[in-house]
């Protein structure tokens, strides 16, 4: 059975990660599920220059948010894990609260649920104690918080690398064979 991966876009910045992940995931043979938000398709277009019709030509299948009846959104339907690249902090607090009013928060909902993975990259700087909370509150339910941060001891040269990096470190963290982060080998004298 072929690997699937649920992946979510808000409007927090970052489409750039979302993007990267669903050609990776194509690369490696998953079959991803894109839910696109409306701010999140405003974002794409900003930042990517990329309508909801482009982005979702990147998914295997891609579902409408208010299509609360999606494959998607129950547990029955099979998923290697979940990732919302970037995570607003609007769409944090309904992770962090069980408010599934759309298939995007429905699915982290289901994914939580199911025990399965779901990665929150999320987005904002500097926190408020309220994101904070979330994220504690998210995380104890079993989400991994992952701000995408950026690692410099490999010495990337472009913002593609940076992006490329956090991408491969979220598909291993979400299960996924073939994903390939740098490896750290310690400082050398």
């Amino acid at each position: 059975m072929t690997q699937r991966l649920v992946v979510g876009v808000t409007g927090a910045t970052g489409a750039a990660y979302a993007l990267r992940l669903l050609r990776r995931s194509r690369e490696l043979g998953l079959e991803t599920h894109l839910i696109v938000t409306p701010s999140g398709v405003l974002n794409a277009h900003h930042e990517l220059g990329m309508d909801r019709k482009a982005l979702e030509a990147e998914a295997s299948y891609a579902h409408a948010p208010g299509d609360i009846g999606a494959c998607v959104a129950s547990g029955s339907f099979a998923t290697a894990a979940m990732v919302i690249a970037p995570c607003s902090m609007k769409t944090l607090a309904s992770v962090a609260h069980g408010f599934g009013d759309n298939l995007l928060t429905r699915a982290a909902d289901v994914t939580l649920k199911e025990r399965r993975r779901l990665i929150l990259m999320v987005r904002e700087t500097p926190f408020n104690l309220a994101h904070l909370r979330n994220m504690v509150a998210a995380t104890e339910m079993g989400a991994i918080v992952f701000p995408p941060l950026p690692a410099f001891y490999h010495h990337p040269q472009s913002i593609a690398e940076l992006v490329n990096e956090s991408a491969e470190r979220v598909l291993e963290l979400a299960g996924v064979s073939g994903a390939e982060p740098k490896r750290w080998s310690g400082l050398k004298a």
